[in-house]
């Protein structure tokens, strides 16, 4: 559906983007996390072809979007943080005249205009100027403008910027909805937009990918051998050692993390058959905060409420 190689983008001398690459399918929702000033949002207008970047390669739906952009902007829809809106404009009006832009017209036009106001619930505000709307409504009638025309791919930047946190539910859903049919691709800054939306993560810092892939397999490039949290009834004796274990890491009262060599079948039960006497036995998750703090580090720690 999209596919980006080796991107690379400077202002001036500084490199904004440097070297990212990534592809999104059908179907699949993709989330671009960073702290601010990552190079998201230089990424996303790269990929809607409002810039050009300095070097790489971008294709949609197999089109060549740096050699034939008018071709690959008929295949994909963009909603900025800020909506492209003209606040003298009743709601209407304005996506009628988006419709025609993108070409469409008669039936079709009409169809389609349906559609986005069913899907993007706009029919109570249908012949209300969009200066008079409030901050979701004004994002439900960009997310139709990016609509309108039915395009395969969904670019989304910041979508959920300043909104309550109801206006945040309806606006996921909506999104959510998109994904069944069309490949979506948004950016965010805050934790809880990836854990509620992403199918896959794409880390960003200083414009330079920093990890990728879906939330386990994140984990598992960050530890590739099984790891366990164990709770004991008991502290063990001072010294005590397994060969099978590699690490042993104290988390609080008769706590441990606890990294096997190899992959053992039954971890709680190899342990009390070694004189362990175990409580507690299951897998370690990290949460994407824990991710992104030790692959991004400290200094950048994103919003961690939406």
């Amino acid at each position: 559906m999209a596919e980006v190689r080796n991107l690379t983008m400077f202002y001036g001398s500084r490199p904004a983007v440097s070297g990212v690459s990534f592809s999104v399918s059908a179907g699949e929702i993709l989330g671009l996390l960073g702290p601010n000033g990552a190079g998201k949002t230089t990424v996303l207008n790269i990929l809607a072809t409002r810039i050009v970047p300095s070097s790489g390669e971008v294709s949609i739906c197999g089109v060549d979007a740096l050699r034939d952009p008018q071709k690959a902007r008929t295949y994909l829809g963009y909603l900025p943080e800020t909506p492209p809106l003209y606040d003298y404009l009743e709601v209407g009006e304005y996506l009628s005249f988006v419709a025609e832009a993108r070409g469409l017209s008669g039936a079709r036009k009409k169809a389609r205009e349906e559609w986005v106001v069913e899907v993007c619930g706009l029919k109570p505000v249908w012949r209300q100027p969009i200066g008079e709307l409030s901050k979701g409504y004004r994002q439900r009638v960009g997310l139709a403008q990016a609509l309108i025309h039915d395009p395969p791919l969904l670019i989304l930047d910041e979508p959920t910027t300043g909104l309550d946190p109801l206006q945040i539910a309806e606006l996921r859903a909506l999104i959510r909805e998109m994904a069944r049919e069309k490949a979506v691709i948004f950016s965010t800054h805050i934790l809880q937009e990836v854990e509620a939306l992403a199918d896959r993560i794409l880390i960003l810092n200083q414009g330079r990918e920093v990890i990728s892939g879906t939330r386990e397999e994140i984990y598992r490039r960050l530890y590739p051998r099984p790891v366990y949290r164990v709770r004991l009834a008991r502290e063990l004796p001072s010294g005590t050692q397994l060969p099978e274990v590699l690490e042993m890491t104290p988390l609080g009262e008769r706590s441990y993390r606890v990294v096997f060599r190899e992959e053992v079948r039954e971890p709680a039960c190899f342990l009390c058959a070694r004189g362990w006497p175990v409580e507690e036995c299951s897998p370690e998750t990290l949460s994407l905060e824990e991710i992104f703090l030790r692959t991004v580090g400290g200094d950048a720690r994103p919003a961690s409420t939406a």
